[in-house]
């Protein structure tokens, strides 16, 4: 017997396509949408047995929020996550808003499918690998990376911080020195300086590596995610290139 289902996706693109195989296989869909602010809402006003929802990010907050939402006002939906191979804080995210599963969105459509009716029958849908490789990644935590914007934000000085912070807006020297009430020597000097201890060659390259390592965000900048590109296009538009050379006075 097929189920009442609705697919849920990042994309609505994946979901039409897999409402679209389920579908063939003889289930009733009633819906395939994008998350939105009505994608909660449009599960609760139609009550399918299963709501498939999928996610690119299952340990990011609020992700399951919907799944609260759902269960809250309609506690005989099912919910099946489909999301990449989650680390623990994402099967545990999904099963502690409510989610009745968890099936990685490559699964086949057979795996999938099996999901449903386990959900649906009101039981557990996770395989034991997937538990396996989240809890193996619990026991044994891959080492976190060096924080490299940390570590090049305690070579610089306060005062080196806000000249690279300007070189990354893209001011030349005469602005520099202007809106830091300095002399243009001096506000060249700790450009130099900057680059120095950057080991860069240029005020493109500091800009470029300070993005990339997030030592912005580090000196309390605040830039969201995603201006790199912005902060060396706009260095790129200073006027002058300044090669390190050894600190003057």
């Amino acid at each position: 017997m097929g189920v009442r289902l609705m697919v849920v996706d990042d994309h609505r693109l994946l979901a039409e396509a897999l409402a679209s195989a389920l579908k063939l296989r003889g289930h009733r869909v009633l819906a395939a949408a994008a998350p939105s602010a009505g994608a909660a809402e449009l599960v609760v006003s139609r009550a399918p047995e299963v709501c498939l929802l999928g996610t690119a990010a299952p340990a990011q907050p609020g992700t399951f929020d919907p799944v609260v939402r759902i269960k809250k006002e309609r506690p005989q939906v099912a919910v099946v996550v489909l999301g990449p191979v989650p680390s623990p804080r994402g099967i545990a995210a999904a099963f502690a808003a409510g989610a009745s599963g968890y099936v990685r969105n490559d699964e086949r459509i057979e795996g999938v499918e099996r999901a449903m009716m386990k959900a649906r029958a009101g039981e557990s849908a996770v395989s034991p690998q997937l538990l396996q490789q989240a809890f193996e990644e619990l026991l044994h935590p891959a080492a976190q990376p060096d924080d490299e914007g940390a570590r090049l934000l305690e070579l610089l000085t306060p005062r080196e911080v806000e000249v690279l912070m300007r070189v990354a807006d893209g001011e030349d020297t005469r602005l520099i020195a202007a809106g830091m009430e300095i002399a243009p020597s001096t506000a060249r000097t700790h450009v130099q300086r900057v680059l120095m201890k950057l080991e860069v060659g240029s005020r493109l390259e500091a800009a470029a590596l300070a993005a990339r390592t997030g030592l912005l965000d580090r000196a309390g900048r605040g830039r969201p995610a995603g201006t790199a590109a912005g902060t060396v296009a706009a260095a790129g538009t200073a006027a002058e290139t300044d090669e390190p050379s050894p600190p003057q006075g």
